[in-house]
């Protein structure tokens, strides 16, 4: 386990090992931000965005929750979401939970978690929606597995319900949504290439923002 000092001695082998070979690079960096990807993500230690990508500091604006939810009373993410869109004009927004989630486990089982219940009703709710399907699937492992990409959809179309993402879409074309889980098992990136066309014809007249 790393302790508490050997925190500030990795942060300055890491200023060191950038600097060795971009002297130039917290130059750079202080002066702005310019990324194409806003990542929407899990608060879980386990994933870390840039990582798992292979991307620097500087590519990828990121905001983590338990679950990456998206719901319509959440100011945080709903003020990361318009500013990456209307201020740093993201093109792509990526919405990624992964497999072997403590969350989605705690959010299928008949326990009291105390402040975390309204938080992960969010969750239930989508266990809800999508019950006959999760119901089927005899294997638990699975059945979590399905609901955390269940899950990755439905907080996709979250995104795509605020009005900040419709009328970028309407004026640019972009951003661009996508639907992502991370295989703890085996470090992949998991593209669940969601059909949003048709499930926002579905929905469309519903939520719909834009006249």
């Amino acid at each position: 386990m790393t302790s508490y000092q050997e925190l500030f001695e990795n942060n300055q082998r890491w200023i060191a090992d950038k600097t060795k070979t971009d002297h130039d690079f917290f130059n750079k960096l202080a002066a702005d931000q310019n990324p194409d990807y806003l990542y929407i993500g899990c608060s879980d230690s386990r994933v870390t965005a840039e990582e798992i990508m292979g991307v620097g500091p500087g590519e990828i604006f990121v905001h983590r929750n338990v679950g990456n939810l998206i719901n319509s009373v959440d100011l945080n993410a709903a003020t990361v979401i318009n500013y990456a869109v209307k201020y740093l004009g993201v093109k792509h927004i990526i919405v990624c939970w992964h497999y072997s989630s403590g969350a989605v486990k705690a959010a299928m089982q008949s326990q009291d978690m105390g402040i975390m219940n309204p938080w992960l009703r969010n969750i239930r709710d989508i266990y809800r929606i999508h019950q006959a399907e999760l119901d089927a699937i005899t294997n638990v492992g699975q059945r979590y597995d399905r609901l955390v990409e269940l899950n990755v959809q439905e907080q996709c179309l979250n995104v795509l319900k605020t009005a900040v993402v419709q009328l970028g879409i309407m004026a640019n074309g972009y951003p661009e949504v996508h639907g992502w889980v991370f295989n703890v098992r085996n470090g992949q990136i998991v593209d669940l290439k969601i059909d949003f066309k048709k499930l926002l014809k579905q929905i469309q007249a519903i939520y719909n923002l834009t006249n």
